[in-house]
């Protein structure tokens, strides 16, 4: 049986659809603002293709603007000078009213992404308010140290050291557009423990869960400048904003070719900058796994958010004595999952985030095919409206074919078997990216010989990308530089200052 797709009528709230429909601004302070030419974005629902608003273009002169009200927020105003408990305690409202709106939020970000209503509630918007509430933690807890200093060429003098963490300044943070709100609030949540002022860009396709973030900020009690959002297209308002002189740090979460261009403008203004990049994670499933668990969470891997997770499971490689099994195991939830609106909830996989991103992804599996490639899992393409492409398993594919190599941000899965552990530990490793892997094994001896010699930033037993706000999140090599969450993420966000006084 084929994936059956779905295309009954579901429909949102009332609140959300008045939130999506009404005329929207940007916000920069407290004012909410047209682009200063008057151009707009539409906006589609990935679900049926069709335009369900518009949003202002924002271009150099916005961000300019946005960026000038967060320096001088930063540098005039009476936020510079909070406590960090008031910071804290303003954080922990921020997450209370998301926490509060999550349906209406959720809703928002089904219809704007494509994403599935019940995954967005329960997991993008969960994990974003327990990341909130754990970064509010960080503001009390923000320390230097102090230093007993020698100065030897000094050998008579006396001194007193110490070191502090201040906040960075004005933060740059552009996002993309398969986890809109939580990358939001991956992005605000340490800059608002710290002290910092926010400049934050939506990915162009995604923007509203952002803009509905602002008012939430807003309600908050931030002061006007501390949070602003500027929407655009990302070659205009996040170019502008990634080589402003004035923004003190820049973070985005993307792919790894544009996080190379915002690399280099960084480098020339000495721009702080953090980069959470592509991947193309392996799934290891090793002779004594659980099959049963295996096969279930390798799916899990590659499936969830239809592909468009940076660390997704889509190189799957079994040892050979399983590798028949286990793929027909996973051809077989492929092919029995339902395609629907995000709004459905019956349907296990909504669609891509637009026609552009559908183009891609099924050009990826036809340059497979004209490599020898076979899908298991029957037709790729979707029939009917919307921005749909089926699960898809790859065998018989070449470690040098681009499906292999490259990362392509979509339900698609290739599939090799290997015939040692040498052998797994080579492949897996064998890629420009190192951002996530899984290891499926019984035999845990084994599984800790392994992870040292995995090139990557996470490594999952047993299960694939569960996340927590205490853990660390980035890549190796091309996946990118720094990372998010955790109490790594805090130093992302401070300057180290030393002071040395003469006693």
């Amino acid at each position: 049986m084929n994936s059956q797709h779905s295309q009954s009528h579901f429909s949102a709230s009332p609140e959300a659809m008045a939130f999506i429909q009404k005329e929207h601004r940007f916000l920069i302070g407290d004012q909410w603002l047209p682009a200063s030419d008057g151009e707009t974005l539409t906006v589609y629902n990935p679900a049926n293709g069709e335009q369900i608003t518009q949003v202002p273009a924002g271009k150099k002169e916005d961000m300019d603007r946005a960026v000038a009200m967060a320096r001088q927020t930063f540098d005039d105003s009476d936020w510079s000078r909070v406590k960090p408990v008031d910071r804290q305690k303003r954080l922990w409202d921020f997450a209370d009213l998301i926490e509060k709106n999550a349906r209406l939020l959720a809703e928002i970000e089904s219809i704007d992404n494509g994403k599935s209503v019940v995954i967005a509630e329960h997991v993008d918007i969960r994990l974003a308010v327990d990341f909130l509430r754990y970064m509010a933690g960080f503001a009390t807890k923000i320390e230097g140290r102090s230093v007993d200093v020698s100065v030897p060429f000094m050998p008579d003098a006396q001194f007193h050291g110490y070191t502090r963490r201040e906040a960075v300044g004005v933060v740059g943070a552009i996002v993309a557009w398969n986890f809109p709100l939580l990358l939001a609030c991956w992005k605000l949540g340490p800059a608002l423990a710290t002290g910092c002022t926010v400049v934050l860009k939506p990915a162009e396709e995604t923007p509203l869960t952002a803009l509905k973030l602002a008012e939430l900020a807003l309600e908050a009690g931030y002061p006007p400048g501390v949070v602003n959002v500027v929407t655009g297209i990302g070659h205009e308002a996040g170019a502008a904003l990634s080589q402003h002189p004035d923004v003190d740090k820049l973070t985005f979460t993307g792919s790894t070719e544009v996080g190379k261009l915002i690399g280099k403008a960084a480098m020339n203004s000495m721009t702080r900058v953090t980069l959470e990049l592509g991947g193309k994670s392996p799934t290891i499933v090793l002779p004594d796994a659980d099959l049963e668990t295996a096969v279930q969470g390798a799916a899990n891997a590659i499936f969830f958010n239809h592909g468009q997770v940076c660390c997704a499971g889509s190189r799957l490689y079994v040892h050979k004595k399983h590798f028949e099994n286990v793929v027909a195991d996973i051809s077989s939830i492929a092919e029995n999952m339902t395609l629907g609106s995000g709004l459905n909830p019956d349907a296990h996989m909504g669609p891509l985030v637009s026609a552009r991103q559908q183009e891609r992804v099924c050009g990826y599996i036809e340059q497979g095919l004209q490599s020898g490639a076979t899908i298991t899992t029957g037709q790729y393409k979707a029939d009917g409206p919307g921005f749909f492409v089926k699960p898809t398993v790859m065998t018989n594919v070449n470690h040098n074919d681009s499906v292999v190599k490259e990362e392509i941000f979509g339900p698609v899965l290739v599939a090799m078997p290997f015939d040692d552990i040498d052998e797994a530990v080579r492949i897996a490793n064998d890629s420009q990216y190192g951002l996530g892997a899984s290891i499926w094994s019984n035999n845990l001896s084994e599984v800790h010989r392994m992870i040292p010699r995995i090139k990557s930033g996470s490594v999952w037993v047993n299960c694939h990308t569960a996340l927590d706000p205490a853990l660390p999140f980035g890549g190796f090599k091309q996946s990118g530089l720094g990372r998010e969450m955790g109490s790594d993420v805090i130093e992302h966000y401070t300057e180290v200052k030393s002071v040395l006084m003469s006693i």
